[in-house]
Order: C-alpha cells, then structure tokens, then sequence
C-alpha cells in the first residue's frame, strides 16, 4: 500500500503517472498506471482507481523541485527501513555503493509520521538535493530518482542491497573484524565512472527480462 513509483508525463511535464493504491508491483499492468495533475487530480489512465495520497505527495514535491528526474521510487523495504533508524548515510563499502558517492546520497534526519501535509513533503525535495540520487528517509525507507524508470529501479534495488550490506558489516565489527572503506578518491573516480544514466538504465535491463521471461512461464503475458 505505501510503495510508489512515477512517471514524469513526456508531453506535460507539470503531470505525472503513478501507480494505483493496493495493487502489488508483480500484477502491475501499463493500463494499471493513473495520470494525475499538480493538483493531485486524478486525468488520465485508470480513473477507476485511486492513489496512495502520501505517495503524490512526496512524487510531487520531487517532481517541481527537480525538472531532471523523469522517475522516481519508494518503498519501505526491509534493509532500507532497518539502516534508516541509523539516520545517517551507509560507506563506502565496495564499488557498488560508491555509485552513491558524496551528493549522490542523502539523508533526511527526521520522521514526522505519514506524508499527508506538503509540510512533510517538501523536506524530502529538500533533502534530496538538486543532486541527489538516493534519499535515506530516517525511520522511514528508501528514495531513489532517475532519467528513466529503469534507473530509478536499478538505484532503489543497489540502495537496499547497500543498506543490507552496511548492516551486515556493523554486525561483523562487533565480533572484533576491522571495518576498511573506499578512500575518498576512488569512490569519487567509481562513481564517475558507473554511474551515467544510459549505464544504469543497461544494469537494470536483466531484471526487467527475468521478469517477462517470468511472467511468461506464469502465463500473465
């Protein structure tokens, strides 16, 4: 009920697709998806359905404060709302999290409780940043943004393998293991180096093929 995903709209860019509240990810059709305006109003797609009101919210104070991002996703995932009570961002543990390097992660330090007011809202856009990649919502989830819905995807699914990981490292400190990071210059060289859109956009495209060839086999396409 609380995960969202949304589409900037291609020729009206003031207005965005979302998905309908209570319909799992793994049933989520095209003709599924709802257009709704800056307003909140639902215009298009499946009028049949309403929208998580959180959800537009946060979606829409991103989508005014970034024109860049076409996409973004949120989800209140296992590891991610785990590493979140931390309220602080994960290290630079390997290459994979340094696609998250400096700006490209964020965090915002406080809970206000569900997103019903733009009060709420806006410190997420915030806290994003006008580079911002990856948001770490303390006590909350995860929040991750994109030129294409696939990179938003490949960033939300590394971000919550990053949070798991984090964890599991702090565990191993506790038994005594000395904790080594990425120095700050290769971080920064990696991230340059992974991270451009059309490449995240290709790392999600495995995925997007084992889902079909799934949903295949299970005779849903």
């Amino acid at each position: 009920m609380a995960g969202h995903i949304s589409l900037r709209d291609p020729e009206f860019p003031d207005k965005f697709w979302t998905n309908p509240i209570g319909v799992h990810f793994a049933l989520l059709e095209p003709e599924d998806m709802v257009l709704v305006n800056e307003d909140g109003e639902i215009i298009g797609g499946n009028t049949k359905r309403s929208v998580n009101a959180a959800g537009f919210l946060i979606h829409s104070a991103i989508h005014r404060a970034r024109p860049d991002v076409i996409a973004a996703c949120h989800c209140h995932s296992r590891f991610g709302k785990a590493w979140s009570a931390f309220g602080r961002p994960f290290e630079m543990l390997n290459g994979d999290a340094a696609m998250f390097y400096g700006e490209a992660q964020a965090v915002l330090a406080s809970y206000g409780g569900v997103v019903f007011d733009e009060n709420l809202s806006s410190p997420v856009a915030t806290a994003l940043g006008p580079k911002g990649r990856g948001l770490i919502m303390q006590n909350h989830g995860l929040l991750t943004v994109g030129q294409t819905v696939d990179e938003a995807a490949y960033l939300f699914t590394l971000m919550e393998r990053c949070c798991e990981i984090q964890l599991l490292v702090e565990a191993a400190t506790k038994e005594g293991l000395e904790k080594k990071c990425i120095d700050e210059e290769t971080a920064k060289h990696t991230c340059e180096t992974t991270s451009d859109p059309d490449s995240l956009y290709c790392e999600f495209q495995p995925d997007v093929e084992n889902e079909i060839r799934f949903r295949k086999l299970q005779g849903y396409a």
